[in-house]
């Protein structure tokens, strides 16, 4: 292919390659060309021109294939267009002579193509330059025409439509001749090429005026003819053009064309000239009184589609503006339409009309108008509601009987009803609550317009407006139960009516059906009572018996819908209606057959039917209800209905067969409810319910032809493109899906349906007519109870299919089957040959068997092989597809081979393009299927795919979709192995070859196809595929008119984005500056574009894609490009509404500027679902920011930084915030308490100590007051009060008064919480006032419990008097609390205990309040639930701080509460500060528990906290878990203590005489318990039987993270306070374990640490030793042998202990600590003995002089020791050692601070021993000590240069020698006289210190004479 990259085509190369692969060679180099020349150096080009221009000619008789051609014709223009033009009319002749050619065979007409295409590019390049030349050309072209085949007609249309855009107004003279020839074509019997007139025409108007004067009715009746018969495509093409004409025929596009003709139609003349084709089709005009009176045939669909699209087109054409003023007349025509008899002859036609006018209205109003107009045209829509109304009042109350014509009109008012009331349902919904103006307004009262519609005698209609009320109140809840009150309080006034009855019931169901859309609910109360009236009074009344009964059912169907929750309380009472509407038993039943007219049992079986479907409602809605015993009270009357259902047809018999649709109806609902329900539940009526299923859908009873909908869903999704349902996907589905249907769905064909949950994807529900349900109904029990029964029966069944379908017989049980789905292969109908081929795969799964699958794969390859017709060559090639697709590519593999071979054929044969189509089709499934598997075929299948997409004309699109299909299958199969390089580089750019050509095909689906190609290519591939060209194209995509190319570019956009965002965007950019044309990408880029479609797609897929994408893009731009994205977000938040600038332009100028400034501006102000979406934009955006650089929240440094659109972000989450929307006001909030919390502490530099928000405080206010107010929804008061509570609680506000302003929304709202649960006016379920209640609390709890600043120190009553200045006192927060506080704690504490109620297990309901609690009613407990989990924590905090505020006094009473102690709570006690640190107030809470004797209470709390540990992992509540179990403990000493005073009995402690703790009663167990939890939980070599086992591995200590540190140290801290609990006895119980743990952890965590410290758990576990070992305890008689064992043996452990990387000193220390404090229990014990000394030897001995200087110092302590017996062993085994190791010191002196505090430490112990020392040995210890101490002088020579530690060593010595020869002067003189040496040394030291020491006393005096500098200096430096 690298070959095919030149200038000039490279000839030698095409030479050498086969013939087969020369056209994908030669494709591939136009390719190259189309993207050089234009890039290409013109120098260049010229030189080569004659070659060049020579090389494409050449091209254009080798018969190039339709890409190729379009391509050949592009370059060739490019290339005159660039260089020099001198050939052009040489070759626009040799063109011209190829088209007159009389050469008619196949094979000449690629050529004639080829030149056909090369003229229209010339033209469409070139224009007005190539002169004169023009009218041969088209009178060529048009010759051309009449002679040319289907094919040929296409492309020369479409090559004279490129004529005429490139020559203009320049070709008049011809306009006429084009007109006259193409006229004819429009049609002609082939699809493509009325599409390509279609084109043609649309092209001329804009230039032949006479398209749009004189020839506007003929122009309009050949469309209406081209519809005829049409598919999709023509449609669409036929509806544009006809839309465009009839836009311009309006407003002239040019001033010429006004004036020539002087005619210019008026937009009644436009309506009624569409209209026609509306109501008559491609008729004619001059018929239409002959046929009107004989009531001719009915229009086809095909046309009303067409013309129904048009009216689309023609007011999109005109704009938004234009529908703004003309949408009464607009509105009045269309509903005539509907109104019109002809349009409405039979049912199925008035349904569907009524279809096409609400697509009218819907794509137009939805989306050309912004939200204003729209509200706008929801009242012309109220006024002609009640204009209608008032019509058919007049008719029905006019019992004169004058007004005989009015009963017409009364049934043609029902559909404009339905149209218009559905319209206005849907405009309500989509504007959600901007919609309240609408509502509101009393002038437009529409909801009294609908529902006085709710009377209307037509079902239809009355289901219609119950249908709008539904949408008004899912659009704005604050109405639903307003509303339902209304219909309630009607129906009982209205009682004897039957269409009140009727229509109110409807109302009320759609209602209850609309509360799931509702978060906040309505009250459980409403709606119960009226369905059961209505069936008591069923009976009373007989003219209303029949309304009433299906009311009351209706209603209590609906009412299931609100769940289980409420329908709980009701089940008992419904299980009995239920059971009283069937006859109990077979006799009843036989009596009631005998008696009753044909009334009553049309009420009758309407009642049964009702209550069926109450019972289906019931089951789909609460399956939690659903018990084994509620399902067999359900089936007493379900299967009584079975066995009525075998009476029924003599019934009908007998009374007449108008109770046919009733029986019906039963079935119906019996199908429904069973299919639902578990089939083991009615095995035993299997064989009977069987066979009425059987005979419903074999058509036994009803001759009748009806149909199933269910085929084409059965089917599978992606064989659409076989059966054409593809349409489905289109922005035209709701009318286009009713083209082909049998039937069309409408609400009055099954009310229920109101009330049920709507489909996803639909916008109202449309249940089929009742014979289609039935059937599908019918069909889908089937498939449920089919496998539930007997071989022998399944088989008798398939036997009875077969023999009703096929009279011949195959073999075996299987062979039913097979007979059906291989007859069903050869079927006429595509639907069911797609139906055969499903059905052959999924049985070959099911059986399994190889031999099987062969057999099926043999005979369709037999009949593949012998068959030439095309039906069964279709079928057969998918029923291949289908096998391997079911069975998997390894079931099927041995067969792929033959599979492939057949396949490849059957795709090659161009006589049929339907063979073509789903032989493709077939492959693609079985390259999916067959996966690696596939590899070894992928070379042939894509060379294949490749060669059909060059030859196959590009009308057949069904088969390039498969080629498509095939394609993309390709490349997954090849896989990730696409990105090597070596053989696969062809594969690869064999597949962008395949892409491009798609890319650019004319068809929107080729175009998806190659979009999603090249997504799986960049997935594989990344670096191959080039996303500077493609990007460009999904842009451009975007504003397609395809749906399904849409959606395409968005997906493909989105994988994009993920990882090239960037690279997306500046791609997307290029192209705004490149293209001027109809492209919608300004400078806010491709996210602009992006927001803007947000506001016109209504497919949920494509927006979640949008959204997806802006998301991906968002992440990765976000922080870069900061202020384009906020910029983006604000304009979407800050756009004003579109029409109000507009209004004051005058008609003239909205003439001229029609074509021009309305498509520069964007036409709709974005809506209120975008601006959501960009307030959540804003969130992620401060998130972003946040993650990626703090410096983002900093003012210091300037960049593009967050901190710096500060205001902005203010303003948009204002603005969001006091919307009309609610959604946006959530929004709103959200990003404003993101904002606050995000700045609260970001600092305003140019005013110290305030920080950048308080000057937003009023913004903040005025956010938030709005939420406030009494209409609002309680979500959104709950959301404003978390952002009150975030605000006063953030510290920003220092102002008491300013502060006020949020704290007055709070107060006003503990009000409502106050008026309790029986508050009068309740709008929202009991839920919603449950969340809104508890969001108040909590709010207030975080005000009370977070503390604004720091509390500053200083006299507290200061503090109470400046409480109006402006820095916030630490009080100022509970001075603004204070007030409230006696109530506030009183619901607080009554929160509290709802909260542990509902928190019980489900086995304890039971015991729950019956009627709820202080805040939640039982029917909500489960919502409730959710509400309180979120709120209780801060709640209980502030409890806890309030009862700690008021010394606990209120905490026993609720009595006492509102008489709050004499000191107001809150205040400061006793002169000390309120604010309590958390230990403090846990101290407070421990004491109260504890001394109300509550001792189980308190081993209870510990067990709780265990459990909390086991539960919870952060450190940080573990700490404070620890913490209050050390309160406890502490607290339960203090009783100990005052027990002790009282009674001496009961001070002995736990355990008492025995010593025995019982687990459950003891606090020292329970704390045991936790305690040891925690220590093995982090230092899990502590538990023995870890060190047991045989996989342990011995760990080295190692040092614990800090936060574990600080836990072990304080549970050793409890650990050791546990013995003083206990009873002598007691503590000998526990003394064991305790000790074990404390030293365990002490050897684990003595580790030497690079800083010497001691780490936190050694020093507790040191502290915890000496606790144990001092205390009381020891000196007990009555344990005193015990006692002393454990001293010894914890001991012993203590030095049995040593690893080399161990902290000697921690060890050193514990055992100084024992040898300290139990001496007497030592003293004596040799063994001991011996181990501490020799580890005191060893510390002697140790390198480390920190090691040393600490074993002195600890030394010292065990030498002075008080018990002379304990301390002389120590004295005497290790003095010697230590006067030896000083002495040494003369010889290496000290080089480290640390081995210099060594050597003093050893000095000083030496001292002290001197000291101890009696008289007669003084002067033996003087003589160790003083000749030690001389030799470390340094002489006067040697101490000037001498390092600073060895100086420092000097003045050690010299001062203690100066300081010993007074302590003890006869001895220091007998030493010093003793040895002459030391005396000379000793007098020289002194004598320098002395001349050293005056010298400096010199200088000081000397010092402030020289005094240069600044007097500053003196106060930072003293020296």
């Amino acid at each position: 292919m690298e070959l095919a990259h030149s200038l000039l085509l490279n000839e030698d190369a095409l030479a050498q390659i086969t013939e087969a692969k020369r056209p994908v060679f030669i494709f591939e180099w136009l390719r190259f060309l189309d993207k050089v020349l234009v890039a290409a150096n013109k120098v260049d080009v010229k030189e080569k021109q004659k070659k060049l221009v020579e090389q494409l000619t050449g091209l254009i008789s080798s018969a190039p294939g339709p890409p190729t051609r379009k391509l050949l014709a592009k370059n060739l223009a490019t290339l005159y267009s660039i260089g020099d033009t001198f050939t052009v009319f040489q070759t626009l002749d040799k063109c011209n002579d190829i088209i007159k050619s009389k050469d008619d065979t196949p094979a000449y007409l690629p050529t004639k193509l080829a030149a056909v295409a090369c003229v229209g590019a010339f033209y469409e390049k070139m224009g007005r330059m190539l002169g004169s030349s023009f009218p041969d050309t088209i009178n060529n072209l048009l010759k051309a025409l009449k002679s040319a085949e289907s094919q040929g007609r296409g492309e020369i249309l479409l090559s004279l439509q490129k004529v005429l855009s490139g020559l203009g107004g320049a070709a008049a003279s011809c306009h006429r001749d084009i007109y006259k020839n193409a006229r004819s074509l429009l049609t002609d019997r082939s699809m493509a090429v009325r599409c390509a007139v279609a084109k043609c025409l649309l092209e001329l108007q804009n230039e032949a005026v006479f398209m749009w004067t004189t020839e506007l009715e003929n122009v309009a009746t050949l469309c209406f003819k081209a519809l005829e018969g049409s598919n999709y495509g023509v449609r669409v093409a036929v509806a544009k053009l006809l839309g465009t004409v009839m836009a311009t025929a309006l407003m002239p596009k040019q001033a010429a064309g006004r004036l020539q003709s002087g005619f210019r139609a008026t937009l009644e003349e436009v309506l009624e000239l569409m209209a026609t084709g509306f109501l008559r089709g491609g008729s004619g005009f001059l018929k239409s009184g002959g046929e009107m009176l004989k009531g001719g045939g009915s229009v086809s669909r095909e046309v009303r589609v067409g013309v129904t699209q048009a009216y689309v087109v023609f007011v999109t054409t005109l704009g938004g503006q234009w529908l703004e003023r003309n949408f009464g007349t607009f509105l009045s025509h269309v509903l005539d339409l509907v109104s019109h008899p002809r349009a409405t002859q039979t049912h199925v036609e008035a349904v569907y009309s009524r279809r096409c006018v609400s697509f009218m209205l819907r794509a137009t109003l939805g989306g050309l108008l912004g939200e204003k107009a729209q509200i706008a045209a929801g009242k012309e829509i109220c006024q002609a509601i009640s204009k209608q109304m008032r019509a058919v009042e007049a008719v029905v109350n006019d019992i004169s009987g004058e007004n005989k014509a009015g009963a017409g009109d009364v049934s043609a008012s029902q559909h404009v009803m339905v149209c218009a009331l559905k319209e206005l349902g849907s405009l309500v919904q989509s504007l959600s609550a901007t919609a309240s103006p609408l509502i509101q307004e009393p002038s437009v009262g529409l909801l009294e317009t609908v529902t006085s519609v709710l009377l209307h005698p037509s079902m239809a209609a009355r289901l219609a407006a119950a249908w709008c009320l539904r949408c008004v109140a899912v659009a704005l809840p604050y109405q639903l139960t307003p509303l339902l009150d209304r219909c309630a309080e009607r129906i009982n006034n209205l009682k004897s009516s039957p269409e009140a009855v009727s229509g109110y019931s409807f109302a009320m169901a759609a209602l209850l059906g609309g509360v799931h859309q509702c978060p906040l609910g309505i009250p459980h109360t409403k709606g119960k009572v009226i369905a059961e009236d209505l069936l008591r009074t069923a009976a009373q009344n007989s003219r209303l018996s029949l309304q009433r009964t299906q009311a009351g059912w209706l209603l209590l169907g609906a009412l299931m819908t609100l769940g289980p929750s409420l329908v709980r309380y009701h089940l008992p009472k419904m299980l009995l209606l239920w059971r009283n509407v069937f006859p109990r038993s077979q006799k009843e039943l036989e009596a009631e057959k005998a008696r009753g007219d044909s009334f009553t049992w049309q009420v009758t079986l309407e009642g049964r039917a009702g209550a069926l479907c109450a019972m289906r409602s019931f089951v789909a809605h609460c399956p939690e209800l659903l018990t084994e015993d509620v399902i067999r009270r359900l089936m007493t009357p379900i299967e009584c209905a079975m066995t009525m259902m075998s009476h029924v047809p003599a019934i009908i018999k007998v009374h007449g067969a108008h109770l046919k649709a009733s029986a019906a109806m039963v079935r119906l609902r019996l199908y429904d409810i069973l299919a639902l329900l578990p089939p083991k539940t009615y095995e035993g009526s299997f064989n009977a319910l069987l066979r009425e299923l059987v005979a419903e859908f074999t058509l036994t009873d009803n001759s009748a032809n009806t149909t199933t909908s269910l085929l084409r869903s059965l089917c599978h999704y992606d064989d659409s493109v076989l059966m054409g349902s593809w349409l489905q996907e289109t922005d035209h589905k709701s009318i286009e899906d009713q083209v082909n249907a049998l039937c069309i769905g409408a609400l009055e064909h099954d009310p229920s349906s109101i009330y049920l949950r709507v489909p996803v994807g639909e916008a109202i529900p449309g249940p089929l007519p009742l014979g289609v349900s039935v059937i599908d109904a019918s069909v889908a029990l089937f498939g449920v109870v089919f496998p539930h029964v007997s071989f022998k029966h399944r088989l008798q069944m398939l036997d009875h299919f077969a023999e009703s379908l096929y009279p011949l017989k195959w073999e075996g049980h299987l062979g039913n089957t097979l007979a059906l789905v291989m007859g069903a292969l050869d079927n006429p109908n595509p639907i069911l040959r797609c139906a055969a081929g499903e059905a052959l795969g999924r049985m070959a799964q099911v059986v399994g068997e190889a031999t099987f699958i062969a057999r099926m794969a043999q005979t369709s390859f037999d009949k593949l092989k012998s068959a030439r017709d095309v039906v069964s060559r279709t079928g057969h090639s998918l029923a291949l597809g289908c096998l391997h697709r079911y069975v998997g590519g390894i079931g099927s593999g041995q067969h792929l081979k033959t599979s492939v071979s057949i396949l490849l054929a059957l795709a090659q044969d161009g006589s049929s393009h339907e063979v073509q189509t789903w032989a493709l089709h077939s492959l693609a499934l079985i390259v999916d299927s067959s996966g690696p598997m596939y590899r070894g075929y992928v070379e042939p299948t894509l060379s294949l795919v490749l060669t059909l997409l060059l030859t196959v004309p590009p009308s057949h699109t069904e088969v390039h979709q498969c080629l498509g299909r095939c394609l993309g299958a390709l490349i997954t199969t090849v896989g990730p192995e696409l990105q090597g390089n070596s053989t696969i580089s062809t594969i690869r750019s064999s597949c962008l070859v395949g892409c491009a050509i798609m890319q650019d095909h004319s068809d929107s689906l080729v175009q998806a196809a190659a979009i999603s190609c090249l997504q799986q290519l960049h997935m594989f591939a990344p670096r191959h595929v080039n996303l500077s060209s493609l990007v460009p194209c999904l842009c451009v995509h975007l504003c397609s008119s395809h749906l399904l190319l849409r959606r395409a570019a968005v997906a493909c956009l989105r994988q994009l984005a993920q990882r090239e965002a960037a690279e997306v965007c500046e791609y997307a950019m290029s192209l705004a500056k490149r293209a001027g044309e109809n492209l919608n990408i300004t400078e806010t880029g491709l996210e602009g574009v992006l927001f803007g479609m947000l506001d016109r797609e209504t497919d949920r897929k494509l927006c979640s894609d949008i959204h997806d994408t802006l998301g991906h893009m968002l992440s990765s731009l976000a922080v870069e490009k900061l202020s384009h994205w906020l910029k983006l977000c604000k304009d979407v938040l800050a756009a004003t509404t579109d029409s109000e600038k507009k209004d004051e332009m005058d008609d003239d100028t909205m003439f001229t500027g029609l074509g021009e400034d309305d498509k520069s501006k964007p036409s709709v102000a974005p809506r209120w679902v975008t601006r959501v979406f960009a307030a959540d934009c804003l969130c992620r955006i401060i998130l972003l920011c946040e993650n990626a650089d703090k410096t983002h929240f900093d003012l210091a440094a300037a960049r593009d930084l967050l901190v710096l659109h500060l205001s902005d972000l203010i303003r948009m989450a204002f603005m969001a915030a006091t919307d009309h929307s609610n959604q946006l006001r959530m929004a709103g909030l959200q990003a404003l308490e993101d904002i606050i919390k995000k700045f609260a502490s970001v600092p305003e530099p140019e005013f110290p100590g305030h920080v950048i928000l308080e000057q937003y405080q009023a913004n903040v206010g005025a956010a938030l007051r709005p939420a406030f107010s009494p209409d609002t929804p309680s979500d959104i008061t709950a959301k404003a009060c978390q952002v009150c509570s975030t605000w006063i609680g953030s510290g920003v506000v220092s102002d008491l008064n300013d502060l006020r302003r949020v704290h007055n929304l709070l107060v006003s709202s503990l009000d409502k919480v106050q008026a309790g649960k029986g508050s009068s006016s309740q709008l929202y379920s009991e839920s919603a006032t449950t969340m809104e209640k508890l969001a108040v609390l909590k709010a207030w709890a975080e005000a009370e419990s977070k503390p604004a600043k720091p509390v500053r120190s200083g006299d507290d009553d200061e503090d109470e008097e400046d409480l109006g200045t402006d820095v916030l006192p630490p009080d100022s927060l509970i001075t603004l609390v204070q007030p409230e506080l006696p109530s506030l704690s009183r619901l607080w504490l009554a929160m509290l205990r709802d909260y542990a109620l509902l928190t019980l297990p489900a086995e304890f309901s039971s015991q729950l309040p019956p009627d709820g609690g202080a805040f939640y009613t039982p029917e909500t407990i489960d919502t409730a639930r959710l509400h309180y989990r979120s709120s209780w924590a801060p709640v209980l905090h502030a409890v806890a701080l309030w009862l700690n505020s008021t010394g606990f006094g209120a905490g026993v009473g609720q009595e006492e509460v509102s008489s709050a102690p004499s000191k107001p709570p809150g205040l400061p006690q006793g002169g000390s500060s309120t604010i309590k640190t958390f230990e403090e107030s846990v101290k407070d809470r421990m004491h109260l528990i504890i001394l109300f004797h509550f001792l189980l209470l308190a081993v209870e709390l510990l067990n709780v906290l265990h459990r909390l540990l086991l539960t919870r992992d952060p450190p940080a509540v573990q700490l404070q878990v620890t913490a209050v179990v050390q309160e406890t403990i502490r607290a339960a000493h203090d009783r100990k203590e005052e027990d002790g005073e009282k009674d001496s009995q009961a001070s002995l402690g736990e355990g008492g005489d025995t010593g025995e703790l019982i687990p459950g009663k003891s606090l020292v167990f329970a704390a045991m318990e936790l305690l040891v939890f925690i220590l093995v939980r982090h230092l899990p070599q502590l538990n023995t039987r870890v060190k047991e086992s045989p996989s342990h591995v011995p760990l080295r200590p190692q040092r614990l993270p800090e936060e574990s540190a600080r836990l072990v140290a304080n549970a050793v801290s409890i650990l050791a306070e546990l013995p003083s609990l206990c009873s002598p006895a007691g503590s000998m119980t526990i003394l064991p374990t305790v000790l074990f743990l404390i030293t365990g952890v002490l050897k684990e965590t003595a580790v030497k640490t690079p800083d010497n410290s001691v780490p936190v758990p050694v020093a507790a576990a040191l502290q915890g030793i000496k606790t144990i070992i001092t205390s009381p305890i020891a000196r007990m008689e009555s344990v005193q042998t015990q006692w002393t064992s454990l001293v010894r043996s914890s001991l012993a452990s203590v030095l049995e202990y040593s690893q080399p990387d161990m902290d000697e000193v921690s060890m050193l220390t514990a055992i100084t600590l024992f040898l300290l404090s139990a001496s007497s229990e030592l003293v004596g014990v040799t063994v001991l003995q011996k181990g501490c000394m020799d580890r005191f030897r060893n510390a002697l001995n140790s390198s480390d002089p920190w090691v040393q200087a600490r074993c002195y110092q600890l030394l010292l302590s065990v030498f002075q020791h008080s018990s002379r017996a304990l301390s002389t062993p120590y004295i005497h085994a290790l003095a010697p050692l230590m006067v030896e190791k000083l002495k040494a010191v003369e010889r290496s002196r000290p080089g480290t601070a640390a081995e210099l505090q060594a050597v003093q430490e050893g000095i000083r112990v030496l001292e002290n021993l001197v000291g101890m020392g009696e008289e007669q040995n003084r002067v033996q210890l003087l003589a160790l000590l003083v000749p030690t101490l001389v030799s470390y002088l340094l002489d006067e020579n040697s101490i000037s240069s001498a390092p600073q530690v060895s100086k420092g060593l000097h003045e050690f010595a010299l001062q203690n020698l100066m300081r010993i020869g007074p302590l003890y002067p006869a001895a220091f003189k007998i030493v010093i006289g003793a040895a002459p040496e030391l005396k000379t040394r000793l007098e020289s030291a002194i004598r320098a210190n002395q001349a050293s020491s005056k010298a400096k006393a010199a200088a000081r005096q000397a010092q402030p004479a020289v005094q240069a500098a600044p007097t500053i200096k003196l106060k930072t430096s003293f020296f």
